[in-house]
């Protein structure tokens, strides 16, 4: 088994949370890619890290907690930019995020920045999110992904109100369509393609990602399940049933469990091959909505497998 190379942003989330009775924001270490480095590296698999932090005490925070999980690091590079804050809140268990922080702390990597020679190694490529919103990031991205070699896998998660101009739909499409094209995975959630395609049903955005010429697309969509396209068909996946009290972090655990399944197992031959990733995937985020944090929700193999037996 080889590594993966995850390539975004890293930051702070300020999560809402009640104590005696008055709101208050409890810091967490945050990021969707983080999240997915985090999560790929805590089900068994290795991986490198690639994106800016801060030189500041809350990126030494975030460098730290990388390295206590056992994510590479050798990729970071650190910047004199104070550290990005998203203020969490919450509607049910659903949160929702508001960005503090100009220039992002995130997003000062460039393509010079870029090993090639550890892209080129790697047997996963995953990039996305809105990191890609801003330069030069999105053009160490584009470098990264034009490397030949690993897997590449995508995630749009789609924040059209983060675009500097505000304007947002059409070059968010535009952007995320660039990497559609050429991706082995695309894995967005339902909200992204309503986002994306003016309201469009997970199977109406994932006929259109696959006509662009993705391999596989899987949309999430919350305590539904996943809908599942590839060449061979399409399916409809149930969520486990859950008592779910935060789902910060669901949607990157899944992408975190489809990269260590894609470091074990390669790409999947046929739609059933799809289908028990994406079910281990699902069975990841279930155990993530049970939990609070995001990040430190991440869980385990054994952790997994003792909640829903071998997947």
């Amino acid at each position: 088994m080889g590594y993966a190379v995850v390539l975004g942003e890293a930051l702070i989330d300020l999560q809402e949370a009640e104590q005696a009775g008055e709101v208050v924001y409890r810091q967490a270490i945050g990021g969707a890619p983080l999240n997915v480095a985090v999560g790929a590296t805590r089900l068994g698999g290795e991986v490198q890290y690639v994106g800016s932090l801060s030189d500041d005490v809350l990126g030494d925070r975030i460098a730290g907690f990388l390295t206590e999980r056992g994510v590479g690091t050798a990729g970071v590079k650190r910047v004199p930019v104070p550290t990005t804050l998203a203020v969490t809140t919450f509607v049910g268990a659903e949160p929702t995020f508001t960005f503090y922080g100009e220039p992002p702390s995130y997003a000062v990597l460039g393509p010079a920045d870029v090993d090639t020679a550890t892209i080129g190694g790697a047997d996963v490529l995953y990039t996305g999110s809105i990191c890609l919103l801003r330069e030069p990031f999105r053009a160490a991205a584009r470098a990264a992904w034009a490397v030949p070699g690993p897997l590449r896998v995508f995630d749009p998660n789609a924040r059209p109100t983060l675009l500097p101009d505000g304007a947002a739909v059409t070059h968010l499409r535009e952007l995320s369509e660039e990497f559609f094209a050429t991706a082995d995975l695309v894995k967005l959630s339902a909200a992204d393609a309503e986002v994306l395609y003016d309201g469009a049903t997970p199977e109406q955005a994932a006929e259109r990602i696959r006509g662009l010429g993705a391999k596989a697309v899987v949309v999430t969509w919350g305590s539904k399940g996943a809908f599942v396209s590839v060449a061979e068909g399409t399916v409809m996946l149930p969520a486990p049933q859950v008592d779910a009290i935060d789902a910060t972090g669901a949607g990157d655990s899944v992408m975190g469990a489809l990269v260590r399944r894609l470091l074990a197992d390669g790409l999947p031959k046929d739609l059933e091959g799809w289908q028990r990733a994406v079910r281990f995937a699902l069975a990841v985020a279930g155990l993530v909505c049970e939990r609070r944090g995001g990040a430190v929700a991440m869980p385990t193999n054994e952790e997994v497998t003792a909640r829903w037996g071998a997947l």
